[in-house]
């Protein structure tokens, strides 16, 4: 019977499902669809960096709030007097209490758009607007350091598995990577450097194993998941800048010709070109950085922000709507991961050949 349903009468129930949900949503208790639920602060609070693994909260009989999560390691290096303080951010109490360590009080602040800052408490308690140069071991950085194992675990497994048996067909995590590693060889290193393609090819596809691994493991919603760090504008920078020295420094005679004496271009107009050329060299990069950040922080707030309707509403008649969707972009945030990977590298490599006219028949 529901097959042969029209389009217009499968969205006319899907709509008027949604709908009625909503309408028992602000129906069912106007004090919950007021709640103090600051969705701003939930969302902008997972997507930040933070100096622990915060799971939930358990509230005590005497009404106080518990945090559970994993905490990491605080590294706070003071220059008046120089000092370097360590200890775990459970100390803190997830914001709620202070810690003292010498001459130094610190205190654990929420930022307005995510993340977390040690900030100095002075004397009278008061929080002031310095802190120490802060070198903990956050969410991201504790992710960063289990890609990196994890990446070295695979292809030291991989070149182990050629080295015992040579010629043979892959099998098992060979089978499964060199597929990969073929692709991106072949369909998108080599068409773009040509001759330079073993020389480029060891960068590339680390980034992209890198980026591809660091957003699988951010769309994990539970330890040692969850870190946005494709969503941290610090890290898409250094992947950028990164592209850009290993772009320039390859560069040869005509790449540096072109931009600084454009041939054939009236002399009236090189100064101008120069500088437009000039500055394309770092628009590139940029577009790099820009790109990855958007997206994946984009997937992260949409998904968040979809799970938070149900709170919102302040019922679970919102749910099954909520959780379809939240499903839907998963799924989405799946192939983004990957596409993100590729886009990344294919640019990159673009890049790269670029610079090098004659590596590609130019």
């Amino acid at each position: 019977m529901f097959l042969k349903m029209s389009k217009r009468k499968i969205l006319t129930i899907c709509f008027s499902f949604l709908f009625s949900c909503i309408s028992f949503a602000q129906e069912s208790d106007s004090a919950k669809a007021e709640s103090s639920f600051d969705i701003n602060s939930t969302i902008f609070g997972h997507i930040g960096d933070n100096h622990d693994w915060h799971m939930f909260d358990i509230t005590k009989e005497d009404g106080t709030e518990h945090a559970v999560g994993f905490p990491l390691p605080v590294i706070l290096v003071n220059t008046n007097p120089f000092s370097i303080d360590c200890f775990m951010s459970s100390e803190f109490e997830h914001g709620h209490k202070t810690v003292t360590r010498g001459d130094h009080t610190y205190k654990m602040v929420a930022k307005d758009m995510g993340g977390q800052d040690i900030l100095y408490v002075d004397a009278n308690g008061n929080v002031t607007e310095d802190g120490p140069l802060d070198f903990s071991i956050t969410k991201n950085v504790f992710t960063l350091f289990l890609v990196s194992i994890i990446m070295l675990v695979l292809f030291i497994s991989l070149a182990n598995a050629y080295k015992r048996r040579p010629g043979q067909a892959p099998k098992g995590l060979q089978a499964w990577l060199e597929p990969v590693i073929l692709f991106i060889k072949e369909d998108v290193v080599e068409p773009n450097l040509g001759k330079h393609t073993d020389k480029y090819l060891p960068y590339l596809l680390t980034v992209f194993f890198f980026i591809w691994i660091t957003n699988m493991m951010g769309l994990i919603p539970f330890f040692p998941g969850s870190a946005n760090v494709s969503g941290n504008i610090a890290f898409t920078f250094v992947l950028a800048v990164f592209t850009l020295i290993i772009t320039n420094v390859s560069g040869n005679k005509e790449y540096w010709k072109d931009i600084f004496a454009m041939p054939g271009l009236p002399w009236p107009l090189l100064p101008i070109m120069a500088v437009v050329e000039v500055i394309g060299i770092f628009t590139k990069p940029f577009a790099l950085m820009i790109r990855l950040f958007a997206n994946i922080t984009a997937g992260h707030i949409i998904v968040l922000s979809l799970t938070s309707l149900i709170f919102i509403f302040g019922t679970l008649a919102i749910a099954p709507v909520s959780v379809f969707f939240v499903m839907f972009m998963d799924v989405l945030e799946l192939f983004v991961a990957a596409l993100q990977a590729y886009i990344f590298t294919m640019l990159s490599a673009l890049f790269i050949g670029l610079a090098m006219p004659e590596g590609h028949g130019h």
